[in-house]
């Protein structure tokens, strides 16, 4: 009782009396915080208004406080749309003009609110939080500009997104009061839900003139090649649910179908389909017992079972895409971010992003009227190709799909490729997941048309246990002008390479690497060493090539730095009557590979050689001691399409003190194994990519009877 008292008693008087004025000032404060806190909570989570929310612009203006526009009843309206338009008769270039980073400039023109005489708004959505995204998006990008001189492409805060939202003929006149519209010239429309009942358009029907429509239902009629863009159908399930990536491999289902809304006939003929094949395939379909809302549009359901969607589609190996009343489905979208393989029948419909994606590599299309052999179709494909189409898809999703932000961006980068061609991405960085960072190197079909001199070239050469032959080769090479760096790739294990006394003196640097193992395949590791864009590979025994044909083949190289220079030229043939294809050392003025005994080019193939080798090709080499320079041949010609260059006209390559106990080339064997491995390689690549030409470069005047201190390059051997 005493402590209690005690206690009673001391609480009070460790707070100090408050005057009554500072108490009602307190609990006023306290008063404005808590209403503040609770306010912001209903606003965390009541249910937005899009329009209200939207502010994209630079000055955070509310859509609100946009200024409001009449467009009179006799405002012009643009023309429907010219089915004609390319990109060198509708867009003008000319305003694009040329930068050094090689990138377009994109204008947005502020934000209005259109109204006809009456003051009725063009949209019963106005702005859409998707149409809010996109915009907010390109006005935090490289592309976007303020300074409306110096844009390329120009596009309206009109939101076409969703043609069910718009009034045709008033939005086509509201385009038409743009300041810069000039008949559509280089204005871009984004569109994902084209076409009304009945006919449902697969293109927007709102006229516009010349601007480009970047679309998300086209078809082959109404889409213009070179000119629109097809983009997919957001699915706004992608930022609400979070899906994990899963790992490829077999799943639950072989085939799942999870659309609600299909042709009566679509549906009969999956469950046929279902009836035939049990359990591998799921059909599913709206959730009958369920209210409408946010959580049925999360459900599908079969006989009475709840499944949660998207999740289930990360169940089955491949998902079915159908056309619905519009080509473009978000659906798409949904099984892309789930990594199951779509199999898509929509005939005509122009897949999104297909002028860059290679769909092949992430979906199966099959002709609608082939929807009752789906099944079989599915199953003759290989596992270990599906498996790669499911790592393909989700990478699409996360790419291309997964927000307005990358629908928008990569909108804007295939536009910009189109005005920049030669800075334009490749094939692979539009379709290859990044799996191998590579901070120094740059693929060659991204370099200047003609790479810098200055660098000059590493010479990487293969070496085993000829050291005499070795140090000629490493004398003759130090004479060239260009040589940056010697390496010299020590391949015995078994025995040291000489003490640094004895090597040739040069004049650049020259250091000797070590190798775990002797493999072939350890002439093209991409070494820390190689600090120059261009390699010379070389062996050991190749003396004599004089420094005068060095130069100039690094001359060439400069010229074309995507392709393989080099100076013993191969051939492969078809033998019609073993009915496969056959390795030719002869001489031939018909050329489809050079040797990497003597060769230039890029480092970048180095990486692509040794991370990048289709199917078991790399073990092969090194098992077999035999064709890494065939392989090579193989891996470029499949990057560039594009044949290889032999320089000079030598064609002698052997050298004179060698035995058949020194080289591997020598041995009888060696010849036949040199064309099981073209045939072998081109089974693994699927397809024979080297190329026959008949093309030598050769240095001007150097046969012309012309003084010899007058030509670039005198000392270029004979055959």
């Amino acid at each position: 009782m005493c402590a209690s008292v005690k206690y009673g008693s001391r609480g009070p008087a460790l707070i100090p009396r408050m005057k009554t004025k500072h108490r009602i000032y307190y609990i006023t404060l306290f008063s404005v915080v808590l209403l503040g806190l609770i306010a912001t909570g209903m606003f965390q989570f009541w249910p937005h208004s899009i329009e209200s929310s939207a502010e994209w612009s630079l000055d955070r203006r509310s859509v609100h406080d946009a200024p409001l526009v009449r467009i009179p009843m006799s405002s012009p309206i643009p023309e429907r749309g010219d089915l004609s338009c390319r990109m060198h008769t509708c867009f003008d270039v000319y305003r694009c003009g040329y930068n050094p980073k090689n990138k377009i400039k994109v204008y947005i023109y502020p934000l209005q609110r259109f109204v006809d005489e009456v003051g009725v708004p063009i949209s019963s959505t106005g702005l859409s939080r998707e149409y809010n995204d996109l915009l907010s998006a390109i006005s935090d990008s490289d592309f976007y500009t303020d300074d409306v001189s110096r844009a390329c492409l120009f596009i309206p805060s009109i939101d076409v997104l969703n043609q069910n939202s718009l009034r045709i003929r008033e939005t086509a006149q509201a385009l038409a009061m743009l300041p810069r519209w000039d008949k559509g010239m280089n204005h871009l429309l984004f569109n994902m839900l084209p076409g009304g009942p009945p006919d449902y358009n697969t293109a927007l029907d709102v006229p516009r003139d010349r601007a480009l429509l970047a679309g998300g239902g086209f078809s082959t009629w109404t889409y213009r090649q070179g000119y629109d863009v097809s983009i997919p159908v957001y699915s706004p399930l992608s930022a609400e649910v979070d899906l994990p990536e899963r790992q490829p491999g077999p799943r639950r289902y072989f085939i799942l179908s999870s659309q609600t809304a299909i042709h009566r006939e679509y549906r009969v003929e999956l469950e046929r389909l279902k009836e035939e094949n049990g359990e591998a395939l799921l059909l599913l379909d709206k959730c009958s017992n369920l209210s409408q809302g946010l959580a049925s549009v999360r459900k599908r359901c079969y006989k009475g079972q709840v499944y949660d969607y998207p999740q289930i589609l990360q169940e089955s190996s491949f998902c079915v895409v159908l056309r619905g009343a519009r080509l473009g489905q978000a659906t798409l979208s949904d099984v892309l971010q789930a990594g199951c393989v779509p199999v898509i029948m929509a005939d005509s419909y122009i897949l999104p992003f297909s002028e860059v994606l290679d769909w092949k590599r992430a979906s199966v299309v099959i002709p609608e009227e082939k929807l009752p052999e789906m099944y079989t179709i599915l199953k003759s494909i290989p596992h270990r190709q599906v498996e790669e189409m499911q790592r393909q898809a989700r990478w699409f999703w996360e790419a291309y799909f997964s927000s307005m932000k990358a629908i928008g961006m990569t909108t804007l980068q295939i536009i910009n490729d189109r005005i920049y061609p030669y800075a334009a991405r490749t094939y692979e960085e539009w379709n290859n997941p990044p799996v191998v960072k590579w901070t120094s190197v740059n693929s060659p079909l991204f370099l200047p048309l003609i790479p810098p001199r200055s660098p000059g070239f590493t010479a990487v050469v293969l070496t085993y246990d000829r050291i005499e032959s070795l140090f000629r080769v490493i004398t003759e090479i130090s004479k060239v002008p260009s040589l940056a760096k010697l390496l010299v790739v020590w391949n015995n294990q078994n025995k040291g390479p000489p003490e640094e006394s004895l090597w040739p003196k040069v004049a650049v640097p020259l250091k000797v690497l070590r190798t775990k193992e002797n493999k072939l395949s350890n002439r093209f590791f991409p070494f820390d060493e190689i600090e120059t864009e261009a390699v010379l590979a070389i062996d050991d025994d190749i003396i004599m090539l004089t420094s005068d044909e060095l130069q100039f083949g690094y001359e060439v190289w400069r010229e074309f730095p995507d392709r393989l220079v080099g100076y013993p030229g191969r051939l492969h043939l078809w033998d019609h009557e073993m009915g496969k294809w056959k390795y030719e050392s002869e001489w031939t003025n018909e050329v489809s590979m050079v040797l990497t005994g003597a060769a230039f080019y890029h480092k970048y193939f180095n990486y692509l050689y040794t991370y990048k080798m289709p199917g078991d090709i790399k073990n092969w080499v090194d098992a077999h001691m035999n064709c890494e320079d065939i392989a090579m041949n193989f891996l470029v010609a499949n990057i560039t399409g594009k044949a290889p260059i032999k320089v000079t006209p030598r064609k002698k390559f052997k050298c004179p003190e060698c035995t058949a106990i020194d080289g591997l080339s020598l041995d009888q064997t060696h010849m036949v194994e040199r064309s099981e491995c073209i045939n072998k390689f081109a089974s693994v690549f699927g397809t024979m990519p080297l190329k026959v030409v008949e093309h030598r470069a050769d240095p001007v005047l150097y046969k012309d009877d012309f003084p010899e201190k007058l030509k670039s390059f005198p000392n270029i051997g004979s055959l």
